[in-house]
């Protein structure tokens, strides 16, 4: 990459959205002006590698030639239509999308946090009109520690008091129980619950994989009661895990998968409840919309991601490299790092507090080159994209244990 001309620099500019952008978001203090494959350059031309890939938005790192030119191709010919005419992209789409996941249909939106509202509302339409729930009486089961977004809705059954305080009164209809707990999940599920909605491993919470025989559990649960069984796949799929989806570790099938961030490949936003037809069938025009929702830029792109995906080769990449990353990760276990928990190309590590913060450390890193980021406390997330080397990955491994050294 050759470096950007820039007129202002880094510490011009992030000074210069202090008064201007909401702090909705407390950025490490890198501004980035150009990116390729795992590296990214900020505004003066320091190199970094990508160890976060946009939380699993960048799974096929920056701009992937194939995702790249799909949509410079669509930009020459059609963007945006809205969904009150038909556009000759969104049918590839949604075949190729319902095939990769073993399902029947999609409904197309644009952000992560939009397919959870989305999964909501046919989850009650399909309590209320197939399974007889009695009107304004449905429930959905969650789990604590969950991160679906940061929507009214979404916050309402978080367990975050960051998320949650000042944001009330929160939308009922929600019950709440621990994750990986069958049996508090069991014991919550009732008549009135429409659906169990959970994340297959838990990102936010710090990359939280819960314990064999709980997602074919949380299946069993849902069949026996007659609900709706949603698996939120919006960080943990396409690729991550070393599956397509991460519940495929298990042998599960949802009703209803999530999806985005990956889906979009990093450029445009784009996100789809996939469900069995009976489920997304109870939506009838007006109902539920999205004027940007399945635009042919959108579909364009997906659908590239989707051939990318086809063939299994990122699978396969995430799960051979996982294993370089959960090696790596073993050696630092008593230097520095209290424990781990890792799946495919996905990981969240403790650090010992003694040693510093989860945001010191992602600082440190930062500073030679390591772009990570924290979470609770003294957890640092390493999501790399799934194009990273081994000798990309052991470079930044061995670089968070000279920075472990270095502080203690």
């Amino acid at each position: 990459m050759t470096a950007p001309v820039r007129t202002r620099s880094s510490a011009d500019l992030i000074r210069a959205e202090e008064p201007v952008l909401a702090h909705n978001y407390h950025p490490l203090p890198v501004v980035v002006a150009r990116a390729e494959g795992t590296w990214v350059e900020d505004v003066e031309g320091r190199r970094y590698l990508d160890m976060l890939a946009g939380y699993s938005a960048l799974n096929f790192g920056h701009r992937h030639p194939a995702l790249i030119e799909a949509a410079h191709r669509q930009l020459d010919t059609l963007t945006l239509t809205s969904r009150a005419f038909h556009n000759d992209r969104l049918a590839e789409f949604a075949e190729s999308l319902a095939e990769l996941t073993g399902l029947d249909m999609v409904l197309p939106m644009n952000t992560g946090a939009e397919a959870v509202e989305s999964g909501i509302k046919v989850a009650r339409k399909w309590a209320y009109e197939v399974k007889g729930v009695p009107a304004d009486r449905a429930t959905i089961v969650v789990a604590a520690g969950n991160f679906h977004g940061r929507t009214t809705t979404i916050v309402s059954f978080s367990t975050d008091p960051e998320a949650r305080g000042g944001f009330g009164p929160f939308t009922p209809g929600f019950r709440v129980v621990p994750y990986n707990d069958l049996a508090a999940l069991e014991a919550a599920v009732d008549d009135t619950t429409a659906a169990v909605l959970i994340e297959p491993i838990q990102g936010e919470a710090g990359v939280l994989i819960p314990d064999e025989g709980y997602l074919r559990g949380v299946r069993e649960v849902t069949r026996r009661a007659g609900c709706l069984f949603i698996a939120d796949e919006i960080q943990s799929g396409l690729g991550r895990t070393g599956r397509t989806l991460a519940v495929e570790h298990e042998d599960v099938m949802p009703d209803a998968v999530l999806l985005g961030k990956a889906l979009g490949g990093g450029i445009v936003p784009v996100s789809a409840v996939v469900a069995r037809r009976e489920v997304l069938s109870v939506l009838r025009p007006g109902e539920h919309g999205s004027t940007f929702g399945g635009n042919p830029l959108a579909a364009a792109v997906g659908s590239a991601v989707v051939e990318l995906l086809r063939t299994g080769e990122f699978q396969q990449r995430a799960a051979e490299l996982g294993v370089v990353l959960r090696d790596g990760l073993t050696a630092l276990v008593g230097r520095g790092v209290l424990g781990f928990r890792a799946r495919g190309l996905w990981a969240g590590v403790d650090i010992d507090p003694a040693i510093g913060t989860g945001r010191e450390i992602s600082r440190r890193l930062m500073d030679r080159g390591i772009l990570v980021k924290d979470t609770h406390g003294s957890t640092i997330r390493l999501a790399p994209p799934l194009t990273v080397t081994a000798a990309e990955l052991r470079s930044a491994l061995g670089t968070l244990g000279e920075v472990l050294r270095v502080v203690s």
